[in-house]
């Protein structure tokens, strides 16, 4: 029985000793100086951090798009960064191998959202909303080849403008339109374009060139690529992986060349083999009409119909356009983290806006498959931003990070507890002002620092200026210096810095 014991007891102290010796082995190949293991500090592949100066361009353009949904009568809503993964399966077509998903939740399987579209149509069927004008901007996720000079992320924010709800036909599409006029200009990015097609028109000038029904969607996402790609590649791909044949690719080329106005609508309307599609009569009659608001809307100059838009996601049903810039911006010197494996030069940024009319996304949604019309437009805000960022470097634009107006200041020794006091005043009256963690700052330094931050003004605080009940008002610019009562100077401030 002790001998029993005794092996037993041997067998166990041995797997204690294997354990040790795994443990050690582990502590030489982390702590040990030869094989010590290299923490690399980056941020994941196709993301990046912001610092003060790219956030306060980035705010700059946030304030433009916010403020021209306001001026559209928008209202804001936000849902979960994350969806169950049913909600986002089957609304992407080709591209819904991008989804991330997520590891299995407590039985919920989970993907990050991959637009802000797809959970908008979500939340109206859940609520039973039938009208809404609403924006949105957050970030959405895409399992991408990231393209970081291009702006092209895996994680990166949306700034969407829909309109949902029954309506005469191209009133809400023509106003998408205008907004997305309004945001390009106000940004000065450039010229830019706005290209609009509808996928009606696109069904049927597939269907009269011969192409399969069930090709219809897949056709669709080449064509999509001819932004990107010469005629012949697209045609390749359309032959050799999606297997047309040459004839109807060439058909399908003759229709996808054609660029024009309400002119071209009305052309293609007696067009002897797309007349033949009651579809893309549809299509083309709805076009004059988005032609006409847009006139009346004045941003007509900027608009072109063009047959070879398509845009790839399945849930388009109508109306489809796109803004792209005319020119590129040179691209800034970036470091290899930033480029991250991206091989492009210059700013050559594709499409900065983009969307369209998708009728039947949240019948899919309702239960009994209820149909809430919807047409919306999504702003490119990474492309956007990685323009704005690369103008400022090639300019030395200088960029404020912060909005402070007033430092409070003190020229003598022994005055922290004044420039407390009057500093706690100013904040409480709403005045955005700062004072230096130092008991005793030399006075050169504080306005060294307001030349460094460009705060406009500083409150000098002195003993001859507390006796006398003032406070000297310095303008960093000029060096000009008032004396202020101090019952005036958050008037004064004010009336300096609006």
């Amino acid at each position: 029985m002790l001998k029993v014991k005794k092996k037993k007891l041997c067998a166990v102290c041995s797997q204690i000793d294997e354990e040790v010796a795994k443990l050690l082995q582990l502590k030489a190949q982390l702590g040990g100086d030869e094989g010590k293991h290299v923490f690399v500090l980056k941020t994941a592949k196709g993301t990046r951090d912001y610092n003060p100066k790219q956030m306060a361009i980035r705010e700059k353009v946030f304030n433009i798009i916010i403020s021209c949904f306001k001026r559209h009568g928008a209202e804001t809503i936000d849902t979960p960064v994350f969806e169950l993964k049913e909600t986002l399966t089957g609304k992407y077509g080709e591209d819904s191998k991008l989804i991330y998903d997520l590891k299995d939740q407590g039985g919920e399987l989970l993907s990050l959202r991959y637009d802000l579209t797809v959970p908008f149509a979500r939340y109206l069927a859940m609520n039973k909303i039938t009208n809404i004008k609403r924006y949105h901007i957050a970030k959405v996720y895409r399992r991408d080849n990231p393209a970081m000079t291009r702006g092209r992320y895996r994680e990166f924010y949306q700034c969407d403008f829909d309109i949902a709800g029954q309506y005469d036909a191209m009133i809400p599409d023509a106003e998408c339109l205008k907004i997305v006029y309004e945001i390009l200009s106000e940004l000065d990015l450039g010229d830019f374009r706005i290209k609009v097609n509808d996928r009606r028109i696109l069904d049927g000038m597939f269907a009269v060139c011969g192409v399969p029904d069930e090709k219809f969607r897949t056709i669709c996402s080449t064509v999509d690529k001819l932004d990107k790609m010469a005629w012949e590649d697209v045609k390749k791909e359309m032959v050799n992986e999606k297997g047309l044949s040459e004839e109807v690719a060439d058909r399908i080329g003759e229709y996808v060349s054609m660029q024009g106005g309400k002119d071209l609508a009305e052309r293609l309307l007696q067009d002897p083999k797309l007349s033949q599609s009651k579809q893309a009569c549809a299509g083309l009659t709805d076009m004059k009409q988005l032609f006409s608001y847009l006139e009346l809307f004045q941003v007509t100059d900027k608009v072109v119909f063009d047959l070879s838009l398509a845009r790839g996601l399945d849930y388009y049903t109508g109306v489809i356009y796109e803004a792209v810039l005319s020119q590129t911006v040179p691209a800034p010197v970036s470091t290899p983290a930033e480029q991250n494996g991206a091989d492009e030069a210059g700013a050559s940024v594709g499409s900065v806006a983009g969307g369209g009319r998708y009728d039947g996304l949240v019948g899919m949604f309702d239960p009994k498959g209820r149909k809430v019309p919807c047409v919306g437009v999504s702003i490119g805000i990474e492309r956007i931003f990685s323009i704005m960022e690369q103008k400022a470097e090639i300019s030395s634009e200088k960029v404020r990070t912060t909005e402070t107006q007033v430092l409070v200041a003190s020229a003598q020794k022994n005055l922290l507890e004044e420039r407390l006091r009057l500093t706690t005043e100013l904040w409480n009256a709403g005045i955005k002002a700062e004072v230096l963690y130092k008991k005793n700052p030399k006075l050169l330094s504080q306005l060294q620092h307001c030349e460094e931050t460009g705060i406009p003004l500083v409150a000098i605080l002195g003993e001859q200026e507390l006796k006398d009940g003032v406070v000297k008002l310095r303008n960093v610019a000029s060096r000009e210096e008032v004396d202020v009562p101090r019952a005036d100077l958050v008037d004064e401030i004010k009336k300096r810095t609006l």
